[in-house]
């Protein structure tokens, strides 16, 4: 093989439709925009969702609904999650190494779902009211 001789694959590069360049092509005179209306001008065309005057879909529809920028920051864990950890002294770098959190969360806040029977000491994590009294019944502890 010399570089000169280097060719794409057959049927890897096919030519351009080249439209407006007279009868015998097929695509001239109208060059496959039909006849007249704004579709067929030069420069003619509309904004995406106008629907000809009409009030737009987007806009006939009710707002609705707000989802917070600093969601991404939150994070919540399990009972059984504390359960099937293997630490005691469990704070946020624990949960982030461990993978139970993202590695962005900042707050996170432990939730009554599961069931908790080993002693778990908490630094610096949240806990619902539900959870709180589950943690403490098994004899750990929370330290905001």
């Amino acid at each position: 093989m010399e570089l000169n001789s280097i060719k794409p694959a057959s049927g890897a590069k096919h030519s351009k439709r080249r439209v407006g360049r007279g009868i015998g092509s097929g695509l001239g005179k109208t060059a496959g925009r039909g006849h007249k209306g704004q579709k067929s001008r030069s420069g003619g065309y509309h904004k995406v969702g106008f629907e000809g005057g009409q009030m737009p879909l987007q806009r006939r529809l009710p707002k609705r609904g707000f989802k917070s920028h600093l969601l991404k920051y939150n994070a919540e864990i399990t009972l059984a999650d504390l359960q099937a950890l293997e630490i005691v002294e469990v704070d946020v770098l624990a949960l982030k190494q461990a993978g139970l959190v993202s590695q962005l969360a900042k707050v996170v806040k432990v939730i009554k779902s599961g069931e908790l029977n080993k002693k778990v000491s908490l630094k610096g994590i949240g806990a619902t009211a539900g959870a709180k009294a589950a943690i403490e019944a098994a004899g750990g502890a929370i330290a905001e």
